[in-house]
């Protein structure tokens, strides 16, 4: 076993990096003394609130102050009442694992627990312990963890001696970036399925988690990426016999052993090699447009292929391939040699990514999940992973999913959200988002609405009318429909022709003959109706509209028989000039073709004089 530890720490050791401490931020409102925002580191087990805050008070046993035993024991309980603050536990450091203390916390009722540290120091991370018998609770530790400083805790802990009730705020919604609408995650993970409880865990929620991963993969919300944490053995002990069966490719790529037993089972470099396998499967399936179906092979290989059956082999491995419909050749050479003496670019990208870039640290820990190159921290379960990549998205952006009963809470359900909204068509500027909600002036059918999203929203653009008459004014009287909306506009509201008012809540009818605008001549009387008017005369004259005249029936009827007259015998005219004028043509044609014809076989009389008269000379 002292081989064993000596071997695991030169395998560890020989990798120097940079940790980071994943942080939320603790907010205190009450006493003014502590008012201010300080930082916390956030437990590695538990369900942080991810894109979300959660109120409470704190309190500071009187007993067991490092809750490392029930809290039963000392009649102690932090239950809230209905209408009470939740209670946010405070305890010291020490004495037994983080995770018993955040266990018997919140059996007692706490809603979170903040760990004072008890030693100047930077934050760490509290992770949960290795050891396989403390898996029973693990999985059930539900309440949000924070390790503080030990000053801090110690000035919280002097308000409380003093009376004062500590109003804090543990804040979530900034401990992961959310820059656009798609999430980019890695899952830093491992084959090896006889390393106890985590192994145990890794592999459940692979199988729990496989389902929303694989929608969210396929539908472009998310860019996952498995890797494999593995390490080099140090130059002088290549060739030892440790070395030569923990790693491949001569001491550059290795892995613990399995059983953390040199003599039996499965050594080191069958990991490595499963490993390396398990990345090659991602890297071909992804060139195939199909990296979801990394998440299969990895449940499935676990469910037939275990260590424990002696099955953790290539020859298993292949059969999951195939049944995938995978290229087995494809990952063959993807796989390479693992006795060559040289670097494999495979694993090799694996190691270089292994250190941390940006705001993300070292990946030290497994498994290690990475959301938007920050590590999360937490429990690995379904539901909080899930939250963890749901606050990753920009707001309004979330897929659907983000927003089901199970993962957040509509807040647009109670007086909807405090945004506007037209109940009478159904429309609302509240959008429910992950975070809470936004107050967003929506598009409906095409239609934008305009305005501020909580006291107002007006349809703008073409088609606006469709949308509840664009928010217009809009009555039908008598069969007849007026509307203050009109499609030529881009938006705002005007009373049509016969009409007067705001055009969005009122227009009222014109009066026009109480007004003088029509029917004005002598001989005219005026009637008003809805939305316009009739006009008459007296005396049996008829109205002319377009002149708002009143004329004679009877002048009127003798004017256009005259008129119709005048145009009758105009036309007549017309057609005999035009008759004669075609006559005269005609004659004349007719002469010129028959004196042409006649002078061919008829010479005419001067013609033979002509002729006579040349014969003469000519003798």
């Amino acid at each position: 076993m002292l081989r064993l530890l000596v071997w695991a720490t030169l395998l560890l050791g020989c990798c120097h990096g940079r940790f980071v401490v994943e942080k939320n931020s603790l907010k205190v409102t009450a006493p003014d003394d502590l008012k201010g925002t300080y930082e916390c580191a956030i437990g590695n087990f538990g369900v942080p609130q991810y894109g979300g805050t959660m109120v409470g008070f704190v309190a500071y046993p009187k007993a067991n102050k490092k809750a490392c035993k029930s809290f039963d024991d000392f009649d102690i309980s932090y239950k809230a009442k209905p209408g009470a603050f939740p209670t946010f536990l405070l305890v010291d450091r020490g004495d037994c694992y983080f995770t018993k203390k955040a266990w018997n916390a919140q059996n007692a009722g706490a809603a979170a627990i903040l760990v004072a540290d008890d030693k100047d120091e930077p934050l760490i991370t509290m992770d949960t312990p290795e050891e396989s018998g403390t898996a029973d609770y693990l999985e059930n530790i539900t309440i949000p963890s924070a390790l503080i400083t030990k000053s801090f805790g110690d000035r919280l802990k002097k308000a409380i001696d003093n009376g004062d009730m500590v109003n804090v705020n543990l804040d979530w919604r900034e401990a992961l970036p959310h820059p656009d609408e798609r999430v980019e995650y890695e899952f830093w993970t491992n084959s090896n399925d006889e390393c106890g409880p985590k192994c145990d865990s890794q592999i459940d929620f692979v199988k729990s988690f496989k389902g929303a991963a694989q929608v969210l993969e396929k539908k472009g919300y998310t860019e996952f990426t498995p890797h494999y944490i593995t390490w080099y053995c140090p130059e002088a002990f290549t060739l030892s016999k440790q070395c030569k069966s923990q790693c491949i490719n001569h001491g550059r790529y290795c892995a613990p052993d399995p059983e953390q037993d040199f003599s039996k089972g499965y050594d080191g470099k069958d990991v490595v090699v499963q490993n390396l396998r398990q990345v090659c499967v991602f890297k071909v399936a992804k060139e195939h447009k199909k990296p979801w179906l990394w998440w299969d092979y990895v449940t499935d290989f676990a469910i037939r292929c275990p260590m424990k059956e002696k099955k953790y082999t290539k020859e298993c491995a292949d059969g999951v391939i195939k049944s995938l419909g995978l290229d087995h050749k494809a990952i063959d050479k993807c796989i390479g040699d693992p006795d060559a003496d040289e670097e494999n670019p495979v694993l090799k990208v694996e190691q270089d990514a292994q250190i941390g870039k940006g705001s993300r640290g070292d990946v030290t820990i497994l498994p290690t999940l990475v959301i938007n190159n920050r590590q999360y921290r937490g429990k690995l379960d379904k539901g909080a992973v899930l939250k963890a990549l749901c606050a990753g998205f920009r707001e309004t952006t979330e897929p659907a999913v983000c927003l089901s009963e199970d993962i957040q809470t509509n807040e647009c359900l109670e007086n909807n959200g405090g945004c506007w909204q037209d109940k009478a068509a159904n429309i609302t500027a509240c959008k429910d988002t992950f975070r809470g909600r936004v107050c967003e002036c929506p598009v409906v059918k095409g239609v934008k609405f305009v305005g501020d999203g909580y006291t107002h929203c007006e349809a703008s653009g073409s088609g606006r009318c469709e949308i509840n008459n664009g928010g217009c004014w809009k009555e039908t009287k008598n069969g007849r429909t007026y509307s203050a909306c009109t499609n030529i506009q881009d938006d705002g509201c005007k009373c049509p022709d016969g009409f007067k008012g705001d055009g969005k809540h009122k227009c009222e009818d014109i009066d026009e003959c109480k007004e003088k605008t029509a029917c004005q001549c002598k001989e005219c009387k005026c009637k008003n109706t809805w939305g316009s008017y009739e006009c008459g005369c007296i005396g049996g004259l008829l109205y002319m509209r377009e002149h708002d005249t009143c004329i004679s029936k009877n002048g009127a009827t003798e004017t256009g028989w005259g008129f119709l007259w005048a145009i009758f015998f105009g036309l007549v005219a017309a057609g005999i000039a035009g008759y004669a004028v075609y006559k005269y043509r005609i004659r004349r044609y007719m002469d010129s073709e028959i004196r042409a014809i006649m002078a061919q076989y008829m010479p005419l009389d001067n013609q033979g004089d002509v002729q006579s008269h040349s014969n003469h000379i000519e003798m």
